[in-house]
């Protein structure tokens, strides 16, 4: 075993809404794990800035009053996140993200919203990795498993205790816990290096994503299902360069 009994950094938001281009950051959390070291937990609650819809607010029980009451600048709290998680990157702790392509395009946006320098941009060669993505690794060890791949029922599902959905702290050791029980039920994977790991899973989440076009294109031919990850990349025409 190596990542598996290593130090481990999660990291889970909380948002307005389910668009990673648009959306805001309302909460967010960061916990670190393992190593044989004591955990360590930073939380942030943010004042994102806009209203934050009642169907989010069922989510994660956030309002607007209280974001605002009690909220950090979003500039202040996006800059404090993405230091602290190059800092963990700097320093060879694993990023681990459910469903990475989501939080990290998030946070990317939300870094050029606020003209602050995004995480890739800070790390060598605009890497951003190593990233662990324990939904990436399920589908890749059990691809026609059927029912939800939420993060509560994947855990469920593979007996790992989750202490409360939609909390960004609770969903973040989850998803470590996750993380760390595919790598011993999957010793070969749990030996890899972090880097082989990391590439390993840019291309099981490339051939995912096609896999799920081809099948949403039988009903649609438009579909389209992004394949880049950990996080979509800012490009000219990505749809965040239209007004929100």
């Amino acid at each position: 075993m190596t990542w598996p009994v290593g130090r481990m950094a999660a990291f889970d938001t909380e948002t307005t809404g389910t668009d990673c281009h648009h959306d805001r950051i309302v909460a967010a959390s960061v916990v670190t794990v393992g190593g044989g070291a004591q955990p360590a937990r930073q939380d942030w609650l943010l004042d994102p800035g806009i209203d934050i819809p009642a169907a989010a607010t069922e989510v994660h029980g956030i309002t607007t009053e209280k974001a605002r009451a009690e909220g950090t600048d979003p500039a202040t709290a996006i800059t404090r996140i993405t230091e602290m998680l190059e800092s963990l990157l700097q320093d060879g702790v694993p990023l681990v993200v459910f469903n990475a392509r989501f939080d990290l395009t998030l946070l990317d946006r939300e870094c050029r919203r606020h003209d602050l320098v995004p995480l890739a941009v800070r790390l060598p060669r605009g890497e951003l990795a190593p990233v662990i993505d324990p939904l990436v690794i399920d589908k890749q060890v059990q691809p026609y498993r059927r029912g939800s791949r939420r993060l509560r029922d994947v855990c469920a599902h593979w007996q790992v205790r989750h202490d409360g959905a939609h909390s960004a702290a609770a969903d973040a050791l989850a998803a470590a816990r996750l993380a760390w029980r595919l790598g011993h039920v999957y010793p070969r994977l749990g030996a890899m290096d972090l880097h082989p790991l990391h590439q390993l899973q840019v291309t099981r989440a490339a051939e995912q994503a096609a896999s799920l076009q081809a099948y949403l294109r039988r009903k649609d031919p438009t579909a389209y299902v992004e394949p880049a990850w950990p996080y979509i990349p800012h490009t000219p025409s990505s749809p965040e360069g239209a007004a929100p």
